[in-house]
Order: structure tokens, then sequence, then C-alpha cells
């Protein structure tokens, strides 16, 4: 019997206005121009099931850290004929305001996301300014409902949760960030998140400046290059080249599928030149 196979479409939700280069790289030379952050939900499907990887933002939260909302998440779900209210798997990749806000959409939704993430959101650290900043206290808290609902399957490190769909704790950028591994007819595809926010963070050992253990942003570079078959399998979190290196699905300025072939090789940010 074969193996299942998944497609794997990117579809950026919102935007930031321009950030300075040491926003996005620990070792940044002031001189050079920065790229803002595109902010992205992502689908993995085939015709036995659909799995929604993160929910986004929501536009209070927009409004508040001066984020630009392009399209609500669920909107763009419509445009790919997927109904978040029926949307029977979700995961999180981790608690930030930007990867788990909406989850009141996705009224039949499963939540997969690690024991150590939960642990890290609620625990400790959030004593700490720097480290609860990225976090909204009510997506936490939402979070924490679902879990007295019934309405979460914790992992704990690696684990399969479909044919074909794994997830692996990777830490680093929160305690318990997790990546996505997808089995697609071109390979198996890494679904990235956070463990890099733009290519360049992993090609040039450079990690993004928000992080929790930088040891273990580190070795998630490594671990995303190991669980992929090639470079362009990598898809980083919030990289406005992804824009540009994939074909858009129906003609959509923000959706892209990911599990093809890319119109070019290498990284670039040209889509960070285009009119935002």
């Amino acid at each position: 019997m074969a193996e299942p196979v998944y497609q794997v479409f990117a579809l950026r939700y919102g935007t930031s206005g321009p950030r300075e280069r040491r926003e996005n790289f620990i070792f940044a030379d002031a001189h050079e121009a920065g790229v803002p952050l595109d902010y992205y939900v992502w689908v993995i499907r085939n015709e036995h099931r659909t799995i929604v990887v993160d929910t986004g933002f929501n536009a209070e939260s927009a409004g508040r850290r001066g984020r630009r909302m392009v399209t609500e998440p669920v909107v763009l779900l419509k445009a790919l004929g997927i109904d978040g209210a029926a949307v029977s798997d979700v995961v999180i990749t981790h608690l930030h305001y930007d990867h788990a806000g909406n989850l009141g959409a996705f009224a039949k939704a499963r939540f997969h996301m690690q024991d150590d993430e939960m642990a890290y959101a609620t625990g400790r650290h959030m004593a700490h300014a720097c480290l609860v900043q990225p976090f909204d206290v009510e997506d936490v808290v939402a979070a924490v409902r679902h879990v007295h609902a019934g309405r979460v399957s914790f992992h704990k490190g690696s684990e399969e949760i479909a044919p074909g769909v794994e997830l692996h704790r990777v830490g680093g950028h929160t305690d318990g960030l997790q990546i996505v591994r997808v089995r697609t007819a071109g390979g198996w595809l890494v679904l990235a998140s956070d463990a890099l926010h733009f290519a360049e963070n992993r090609l040039s050992r450079n990690p993004f400046p928000l992080v929790f253990h930088v040891g273990e942003m580190m070795e998630g570079f490594r671990l995303c290059e190991r669980l992929a078959d090639g470079e362009d399998r990598v898809i980083p979190g919030h990289d406005p080249a992804v824009l540009a290196k994939w074909s858009h699905v129906n003609g959509h300025a923000d959706i892209v599928r990911v599990d093809l072939d890319p119109l070019h090789v290498g990284w670039t940010n040209e889509a960070a030149k285009a009119p935002r």
C-alpha cells in the first residue's frame, strides 16, 4: 500500500513594518538593511485529512503590537475551501500570540502541542518580561481551557500524529517549540515555524534574537536540515521570500503551495521589496 503524501500550503495573513537587521539576527551589521516579518499559517492536506498548523494572531493583538492584518487566517482558509469550524486537527507549534490566537475559530479541533510548551507558558519563566512579552495571556488561558475540555493532545519529543505527519520538539525560541515534518510527493518537507524565522538564520547560523535557549536553537537548525529532503524543503516561519519562491494558488497573492518545486533556486527576499 502506497505511503500517504500531502500537499502543503503557506498562507500569509499578516506583516510587520520595516525592521532593522538587529531585530532579526543576533549578529547584525547596522549598515545592512533588514526585512519585515511576514506571518503565516500552514495547511497540510490530502484526500483523507486536513491539518492546520498554527492559528495566527487576531485583530486586537495586531493593533496593540503594531502589526498589519492582511487577511484573517480563517478567511484565507476559506480560499482553500476549508471551514475552520470543521477542522479536526490543529498543530500549535508554540503559544506565542502570532501562532496561537483565534483558537476559538476552530470549534471542533483537537490541538496538538508539546508538554514543554504548556509548562513554559504557564510556569516560572513567564515572570520575566523579556520572555512573557510575545505571549498573549488570553491565548494561553484559552489553551488551558481546551486542556480542561479534553481537546488538547500533548506530545513529548517526536511523534507521528497521522501517517506521514510528524511532530518534533526543537525548543530554542520557546521551551516547547515544535516543527512539523510532512511526507510529500517530492520527499520529506519541514515546516520549521520559528525554529528559523528566516532562511538566513539557518544558512548563516545567525539566530533570531528572541530566544529562550540559544544552544537548542542552533541544534534546531541541524535537526530541520536532517529531517528534510533538500534545501528547498525547510520552510522558514516568517520569511517574505516564501511568497516569491513558490507558485501562488489560484492567483491568490498570499497563498503558495510549498510542496511543489520552487520557481527559483536559493533564498532571496524579493517579496520584501514589493509594496507592503
